[in-house]
């Protein structure tokens, strides 16, 4: 679609409403342009998707093992100024200075989110995305410990489950989330589940702690695989 200057976050509400997600071309970047694509990836949360929720077993007993603090909404700029930011992992980064100032203000008014982790109150992992009604789009994360980002997502996915959210849309597939199960769907499907998804109320209940949400969500795949 054409590049445009977006002004005002309701616009990338409805965007996301429609089933469209916007992206810079490159953090430096003074456009944003919308993407509708032919395939979108999910990432399964339930058994309607896919094969369902997979989580390696290996990362299951790390996560277990509380090797960080995994909080949600403490830092929201932090985690997407990380997610901007290049790495080793990435030379440059499709968040540019509109992106950044229009997903805080989405974060002020109640839409986006942020699963930060931490090590010795350093900020090491973490993800951010919208969540509407019951579907959530993440939209990108960054690590700077070993498996910090993954655990990041493994406790998206025990709050979403938790909150009876039937979508998690990650736009496109990846290497790093293809040992999620992550499952490509047309577009048709996707807009279909989506409506579905807009017409039902789901709860990210921020009040519980990830901690406490996680092991159950574990415990509930191990009952699930016997």
């Amino acid at each position: 679609m054409a590049d445009q200057h977006i002004h005002s976050p309701e616009t990338i509400i409805k965007a996301y409403s429609l089933g469209v997600f916007p992206m810079a071309d490159s953090h430096d970047s003074h456009d944003i342009k919308f993407y509708d694509p032919d395939q979108r990836a999910l990432i399964p949360i339930d058994d309607t998707l896919g094969r369902g929720v997979h989580i390696p077993r290996r990362l299951q007993r790390r996560v277990r093992q509380t090797p960080y603090a995994v909080t949600i909404n403490k830092d929201f700029t932090a985690v997407i100024d990380a997610c901007a930011a290049p790495s080793n992992q990435r030379e440059d980064t499709w968040i540019n200075q509109d992106i950044r100032r229009l997903y805080i203000a989405l974060h002020k008014m109640g839409f986006a989110h942020s699963v930060e982790v931490w090590m010795d109150e350093a900020l090491v992992g973490g993800l951010y995305g919208v969540a509407l009604q019951a579907a959530f789009f993440g939209e990108s994360m960054f690590s700077r410990k070993s498996d910090a980002s993954k655990i990041a997502l493994v406790h998206l996915m025990a709050r979403l489950r938790h909150g009876r959210f039937m979508l998690l849309d990650a736009q496109f597939t990846n290497d790093h989330l293809k040992q999620f199960g992550i499952t490509e769907i047309d577009r048709v499907d996707f807009k279909n589940r989506l409506a579905e998804a807009l017409l039902t109320e789901a709860d990210l209940a921020l009040e519980i702690p990830s901690a406490q949400l996680v092991v159950p969500f574990l415990n509930s795949l191990t009952k699930e695989a016997s």
